[in-house]
């Protein structure tokens, strides 16, 4: 049967397009009910017996939730309890319009094959699909197609064996008019919660209940704390008129009075509005949309210089709002939050602080990030829950109430427990950590596997050529290899080869869609979270010793000057040329190895060789990219050594970095300008490009303040200029200052970033002085070299394209994923390290370690530590009365305690050990030794090891 669906829609032009879209109807779509049998179904989805006890439905039923208890309660949903449930396409369509995370969680349980979830299309079957009546909304419409599904349901297995088990079907809606209409059309119809209440062996399951509106007003004071939230009309007329701006909420670490909003723009005219004061914050949550109003000039303020951590209160009467003084120079847009545009929930980590109030069942949560605030609960399993990692999510956050409402959503494990702590900064991360499903690893080679006659037949044999790949201990994702040999004609050829992942990764499957959503391959302590299953990563795509690999070569003729002749891509087969013995790899894949072979004069075999011929031209590459402006930053980055037994680190020490470090990272530099030139010539509007803007000049302000207040002067007016002055920038006496200051420095700069190059046009990569740049080399752990190798092979005739890869606008979604993903990998990564140097300090006691003073803020100063790669903060706490006088010039910036100053590079000597008094926020204190202030020891707060790259983005 054919129905037509006619509808409008407006064009990018402003023109009105009317679309007729054929609908058909079946009469052979199954109930998917084992019990049945009407229809004529291969397999079934829902169970005869439903083993779930209720005392409100004391019979065997099927569950029918309607689109907004699948959209606020699908944290019960997921509950393995709830089976049986039947999904109509009407709510899916809805859910999949509103809320994209809720649509996928609910289609993985769909996916469940032990959770009997089924998905009738309502829309398609003769019997339930009804057109839309005159006058009627579309939400009311979808009701009545919920109402019409249900009664068909309950009607048609009354015909069936079912009838003789008494099964049933039960409608689940919070709306009370959808359930009325249900109850007068004879439907068994009950809200939600009064459900879930029933059940009598779960009754654990209510804490996981999302709040409706009416409980959401009965939990709140009648006190208002905040002011009201505009509607979203009054404020896209406000954003169309200029009088508010939209942006992006960023609730401080270090405050949680403050936040700024950042405003979009064109080039620099971005916009960073201040928020300081909880009634200006108004209910606004970390990374929410939100519309703010700029205050009049005369009520901008400075960002505080304070550090004020929410110590959390049971009570919504008595808020704390501590104003503290305000900095009278370098003052900002300062602004109010007048409405939310988008909230950006999610599930958050944390811990449960148990109220002290006898049998209350209303408790506060701590959340493991800082930035969100404090959520309300209602549960009875507190007792149990305390000292749990636990998950909850926020339901509302009402104009009277001091904290947001939530609910209990599941329990992590143990706090401080290893794996617990592992999930908790990989949930927190947003890191897509589960395992890879059989619909992914379905399109991995089959094995054993091998190069076949046809590859070989498309590919240029290389496997003659010495190449050799010079990778870290313990690495087994080795993307790239390099050779060197010397040409008849004098020159040099020098190649890079990198795996050939998009040979195993076709585009728009289950395995490409899933390394689209990844992003990038995590690593965190001890662990690897990869992109792209481990056959492909482990095995099949990486360039091990003495297997033929399949690679995509970037190969140049150079003359002995390094200058470029000549450069061609090409699909290739290496066979990497490393020897071994019955004991270990010779070569390893160790770079002090592969130093040890450029330095001994005696040995001079190929390899050698050609080491050594990539060392030089190396040097020439590297100096000639430095007088070009290219910027050599610095930070501290930490290894561990790990027990093999117990996984514990055992020993914490700073990266050596050595030259052959610098001789990898200068060829895949280069590579990657080759190829960005090449995909850029031949496809200019999508190509994948990343770019390094320049920071803006107030980025450096501290780092200006910190050298002048050595005497030395540092020029911020180009990246040759930074350069140039951070090579000259040496105090007699103080060999580290240099050091410090390029340290600094890398905190000034901006974060690349992928774009598409159809839509900007600033290429430029500041850091590296480089007018184009992309990431080709590294396609077994980043989703983008894998887009890079795509069209590049398109470039020189070596593959096919397909439309995606030339939709500038979906090339520009997946640039923006992946900057998303890219950026959380980092967190993750220093998240893990800091959890570890943390595991390190608990067996140690107390260690004295030497520091620099690498910031001073008004009530504290910030401490790193180089031997360890890390740095803490030491608070001065001005409110106690026995606590020191503090004087604070931001001028400076110093500030003085007691009798002694700090400044910014000042040595000092302090004591650190763990504490683990909170066990959600265990911290590295330090006391300070030297200077010695009279009656001061000073706790600081978390320690954070660096984590910033002291490679380049290659």
């Amino acid at each position: 049967m054919l129905k037509s669906k006619t509808f409008v829609k407006k064009t990018r032009s402003g023109g009105v397009l009317k679309i007729v879209r054929e609908h058909y109807l079946r009469d052979d779509i199954w109930c998917g009910s084992e019990v049945c049998t009407e229809c004529k179904q291969e397999s079934t989805v829902l169970q005869r017996d439903t083993c779930i006890e209720s005392n409100l439905c004391a019979y065997p039923h099927y569950l029918i939730p309607d689109t907004n208890v699948v959209l606020h309660q699908i944290d019960v949903l997921e509950d393995p309890v709830i089976r049986n449930v039947i999904i109509l396409q009407t709510v899916l369509q809805e859910v999949r319009h509103r809320s994209a995370p809720v649509y996928k969680r609910i289609k993985d349980i769909i996916h469940e094959k032990e959770k009997h979830f089924y998905t009738f299309t309502n829309e398609h079957h003769r019997e339930t699909f009804i057109e839309r009546e005159p006058g009627e909304s579309a939400n009311d419409r979808n009701d009545r197609a919920i109402r019409v599904a249900a009664t068909w349901y309950t009607q048609h297995l009354k015909t069936s064996e079912s009838a003789a088990d008494g099964l049933k079907v039960v409608l689940l809606t919070n709306d009370q008019g959808n359930k009325q209409k249900a109850a007068e059309s004879g439907l068994l119809v009950f809200k939600c919660e009064e459900y879930i209440k029933s059940l009598i062996a779960n009754p654990e399951l209510v804490d996981r209940l999302a709040l409706t509106n009416d409980e959401k007003n009965e939990i709140t004071s009648s006190k208002v704390l905040f002011p009201e939230h505009l509607p979203l009309s009054r404020i896209q007329a406000g954003i169309k008129s200029g009088s508010f701006l939209q942006g992006t909420f960023r609730a401080s670490r270090d405050n949680y009075l403050e936040a700024t909003v950042f405003v979009p723009g064109e080039g620099e005219d971005s916009t960073e509005v201040l928020l300081q004061g909880l009634q200006n914050l108004n209910r606004a949550v970390h990374q929410d949309v939100v519309a703010v109003q700029l205050l009049p000039r005369d009520h901008w303020v400075a960002p505080s210089s304070v550090v004020l951590q929410d110590e959390g209160m049971a009570k919504d009467e008595n808020p704390e709002e501590e104003e503290e003084e305000k900095a009278v120079t370098a003052k900002k847009p300062t602004g109010k939050v007048v409405g939310i545009i988008k909230r950006n929930w999610r599930p958050f980590c944390g811990m449960l602080n148990v109220s002290q109030i006898k049998e209350s069942t209303r408790h506060l949560f701590t959340p493991a990030d800082r930035r969100i605030p404090r959520i309300r609960i209602e549960t009875r399993q507190a007792s149990t829950l305390a000292g749990q990692r636990i998950m909850v999510a926020i339901d509302g956050w009402p104009k009277d109430s001091r904290y947001p409402n939530g609910h209990f959503v599941r329990s992590l494990g143990g706090a401080g427990e290893k794996d617990t702590e592992e999930e908790v900064l990989l949930l927190e991360h947003d890191v897509p950590h589960q395992a890879f499903s059989q619909a992914v690893l379905s399109f991995l080679p089959k094995m054993p596997w091998a190069i076949t006659p046809e590859d070989m037949k498309q590919r240029q044999d290389l496997r003659q050529l010495t190449v050799c790949s010079v990778d870290p201990p313990g690495c087994t994702d080795i993307d790239d290899a390099l050779h060197c040999r010397e040409l008849d004609n004098g020159n040099l050829e020098v190649g890079v080869h990198i795996a050939d992942v998009s040979h195993f990764i076709r585009p728009g499957n289950a395995l490409d869609k899933e390394a689209a959503n990844r992003g990038t391959t995590v690593y965190l302590c001890g662990k690897r979270i990869d992109m792209v299953p481990e056959l492909l990563s482990s095995n099949l795509c990486s360039l091990r010793s003495n297997v033929e690999r399949l690679a995509f070569s970037c190969i140049w003729e150079m003359n002995h000057e390094a200058e470029i002749l000549k450069t061609w891509f090409t699909k290739s087969i290496i066979n990497s040329k490393v020897k071994h013995n019955k004991n270990h790899d010779l070569f390893a894949y160790l770079l002090y190895l592969s130093q040890m072979r450029i330095d001994d004069t005696t040995m001079n075999d190929d390899i050698t060789k050609s080491l050594r011929g990539l060392n030089k031209l190396a040097k020439i590459l590297k100096r000639r990219r430095i007088e070009n402006g290219a910027l050599t930053l610095s930070s501290l980055e930490v290894r561990f050594h790990i027990d093999s037994e117990t996984h514990d680190p055992i020993d914490l020490q700073t990266k050596e970095l050595m030259e052959t470090n610098s001789m990898v990272e200068e060829f895949m530099l280069l590579a990657n300008i080759s190829v960005a030139q090449k995909i850029y010539d031949e496809f200019s509007e999508c190509a994948l490009l990343r770019k390094h803007p320049a920071p803006p000049p107030s980025n450096y302000d501290i780092l200006i303040k910190a050298a002048k207040s050595k005497n030395v002067a540092i020029h911020t007016d180009s990246a040759k200029a930074l350069a140039d002055s951070l090579d000259m920038a040496t105090v007699d006496s103080f060999p580290y200052f240099n050091t410090l200051l390029r340290i600094l420095a890398t905190r000034c700069m901006m974060q690349a970033v992928y774009f598409c190059s159809g839509m900007d046009s600033d290429f430029h990569h500041y850091g590296l002085a480089s007018p184009i740049y992309t990431h080709f080399t590294s396609p077994i752990r980043r989703y983008s070299d894998i887009i890079v190798h795509r069209l590049l092979a398109v470039a020189i005739g070596a593959d096919s394209t397909y439309p995606d890869l030339m939709d500038k606008h979906k090339q520009s979604a997946l640039c923006n994923n992946l900057n998303y993903r890219h950026k959380m990998a980092q967190y993750a990564q220093r998240a893990s390290v800091a959890f570890h140097t943390q595991l390190f300090f608990k067996t140690r006691g107390v260690l004295n370690e030497e520091g620099f003073v690498l910031f001073v803020r008004k009530n504290a100063i910030i401490v790193l530590i180089p031997k360890f790669g890390m740095e803490g903060t030491v608070f001065f706490d001005s409110k106690d009365k026995t606590a020191p006088n503090l004087v604070f010039d931001e001028e400076g910036p110093t500030l003085t305690v007691e009798q002694h100053t700090f400044h910014i590079f000042d040595k000092v000597k302090v004591t650190i050990s763990l504490d683990a008094s909170n066990i959600q926020h265990q911290k590295i204190r330090m006391a300070l030794i030297d200077p010695v202030i009279s009656g001061v020891s000073v706790p600081a707060e978390d320690l954070e090891p660096q984590s910033k790259k002291s490679k380049l983005d290659r």
